[in-house]
C-alpha cells in the first residue's frame, strides 16, 4: 500500500497535489510519503514485537537523511555499507548501538571509524578483513563485535546482479570454511564473536528461498556452538520484495515472513537482526517527470520524458520495471496509446519501458514513474553534464524539499583548472620536438 491516489482527477502525494508540486520545483524530482514510510516500518517491525529483534534499516535503499530521521522515530536501527552510510545514520539520530555495517570492501579507515562510534556489529566478508579489523582493534585497545557473513550458496532475487548467495558471488565468507574462520576469530584479542549473518538477494517474492537458506544458518548456529563459539545473535538480511505494478507477484506479507523465521530460530535462543530496505521505502516514492516530446518512428512511438537513466537507472541496470501512471487522471474508457518511454540521455538504455499503454498524451503532461522509493535517488549521477534531481518529502499537506537541485554553475564549480593549461603554454601538437 502507498499513499499516492487521484483526487479530484489529479495524482496526490497524500494531500499535496502532484501537479502544482512539480510546477513549485521544476521536473524532474522524487516525491516520498512520510505516512508510507511510517506504516511500512510499523507493520515489519510489528511482526517481530513479540521476539528479541533489531530492525537494522538497509540504508542503501534510500539514504536521505530525512528518510532515515523518520524511521529512526519509529525505533529502526542501521545496516550500513559505508562509513558515508554510517555518518548519515548518526546525523539522522540512528544510535551506533542500533547500527550493523555490512559490505565487502570496507576500508581500514571506515573500520577504525565505526570502531570509534562504538557499532554494534561488524558484518565481516573476508578473513583479510578480519585481520584489519583485530589489528586496528588492537591498537585502540578496543575489542570488534563481529558475525561472519556466510555464503550459504542459496540462488535468490529477481536478477542475477541483485543476487547474493551464490557460491560464485562476491560476498561473504565461504560455507566450507565458516568452522574454521569462526575458531579463528575467537582466538583473536581485538575481536568479539558475536553472531552469524547471511543475505542472499534482493527483491525475493517468495519463502522458499529465505527458508532454505535460515535452516542451514540454524544448523550453522548448532554446529558453531558444540564447537565452543558463542553465538548471542543471527542476522538474517533482508530482501523482501514489493510489488512493482498491478500485475506483479504479490511478495509475502511481512507476518508470514517473520512466522517462518520465528519457528526456525525459536531453538536457538539467539536475538534476530532483519535489515529490511525496499520493503520499507519502495512504494513510499514516485519519480515525476514532463514530456518533452511525442516522436513516432516507423515501428515505434516514443513518449521522451524529461528524466533519464541518470535519474532512474533500475530499467538500464536490470531490466528492471516500474509501472507509469499519468498525473493527470483520464475518464473510464479513454482511448490508449502504447508507447516506448524513454529519456533525453545519448544512450539507447535511456528506456524506462517499452510499449506501455497509457492515455493520449501531450507534450508537456507529467507522468508519474512509481515504487521508485528504493534504489532510485542513491543511484543518480550527473552523466550528460545533468545536475542531480530534488528530493521532496510530503507529509499530510505539508511539504519540503530534502534535496535540492544544484545549478550547472554549481556543478562547475566543484571542478578545477589545472595551472598550466591556465599559463598561456598551449599544447605542443608533436609532443618532444624542439
Amino acid at each position: 500500500m502507498h499513499h499516492f491516489v487521484y483526487k479530484d482527477g489529479v495524482l496526490h502525494g497524500e494531500e499535496v497535489n502532484l501537479e502544482v508540486l512539480a510546477a513549485e520545483v521544476g521536473t524532474p524530482f522524487y516525491c516520498y510519503s512520510e505516512a508510507t514510510l511510517r506504516r511500512h516500518l510499523r507493520i515489519f517491525r510489528k511482526a517481530f514485537d513479540d521476539v528479541d529483534a533489531l530492525i537494522a534499516y538497509s540504508i542503501k535503499a534510500n539514504s536521505n537523511v530525512a528518510v532515515i530521521k523518520i524511521l529512526a522515530e519509529e525505533g529502526a536501527g542501521a545496516d550500513v555499507v559505508s562509513g558515508g552510510e554510517l555518518k548519515r545514520a548518526r546525523a539522522a539520530g540512528i544510535p551506533a548501538a542500533k547500527i550493523v555495517f555490512s559490505g565487502v570492501g570496507k576500508t581500514h579507515q571506515e573500520l577504525a571509524l565505526a570502531l570509534d562510534e562504538g557499532i554494534y556489529q561488524f558484518n565481516v566478508e573476508s578473513e583479510p578483513e578480519l585481520d584489519a579489523l583485530n589489528e586496528i582493534a588492537l591498537s585502540k585497545a578496543m575489542r570488534a563485535p563481529i558475525a561472519f557473513r556466510v555464503n550459504p550458496d542459496v540462488k535468490a532475487g529477481g536478477h542475477e546482479k541483485i543476487s547474493t548467495g551464490k557460491r560464485e558471488d562476491k560476498f561473504g565468507i565461504p560455507w566450507t570454511r565458516s568452522r574454521d574462520l569462526y575458531s579463528r576469530a575467537s582466538s583473536m584479542k581485538g575481536i568479539d564473536v558475536k553472531g552469524v549473518d547471511i543475505h542472499i538477494g534482493s527483491q525475493i517474492s517468495e519463502l522458499a528461498p529465505f527458508e532454505a537458506a535460515f535452516k542451514k544458518t540454524a544448523e550453522l548456529v548448532t554446529t558453531l556452538r558444540a564447537d565452543g563459539c558463542v553465538i548471542e545473535r543471527v542476522d538474517l538480511g533482508g530482501g523482501l520484495g514489493i510489488p512493482y505494478g498491478p500485475n506483479a507477484i504479490d511478495p509475502p506479507h511481512p507476518d508470514e515472513y517473520a512466522n517462518m523465521i520465528k519457528r526456525i530460530a525459536a531453538p536457538l535462543n539467539v536475538q534476530l537482526i532483519l535489515e529490511p530496505g525496499r520493503m520499507i521505502v519502495g512504494n513510499a516514492g514516485v519519480l515525476i517527470s514532463r514530456v518533452i516530446y511525442m516522436k513516432d518512428g516507423d515501428e515505434k512511438r516514443f513518449l521522451i520524458i524529461d528524466a533519464g537513466m541518470n535519474d532512474l537507472l533500475r530499467p538500464a541496470l536490470y531490466d528492471a520495471y516500474h509501472d507509469i501512471l499519468p498525473v493527470s487522471e483520464r475518464t473510464v474508457g479513454s482511448a490508449c496509446q502504447d508507447y516506448d518511454v524513454v529519456g533525453p540521455i545519448c544512450e539507447t538504455g535511456d528506456r524506462f519501458v517499452r510499449t506501455h499503454a497509457l492515455p493520449e498524451m501531450n507534450n508537456g503532461d507529467l507522468v508519474a514513474i512509481m515504487s521508485t522509493g528504493a534504489y532510485g535517488a542513491v543511484q543518480t549521477s550527473e552523466y550528460n553534464s545533468r545536475p542531480l534531481i530534488p528530493e521532496v518529502l510530503v507529509s499530510g499537506a505539508l511539504r519540503a524539499i530534502i534535496r535540492v537541485r544544484p545549478t550547472i554553475d554549481d556543478m562547475l564549480m566543484r571542478e578545477r583548472m589545472p595551472s598550466w593549461l591556465n599559463d598561456g603554454r598551449g599544447v605542443d601538437p608533436q609532443p618532444g620536438r624542439e
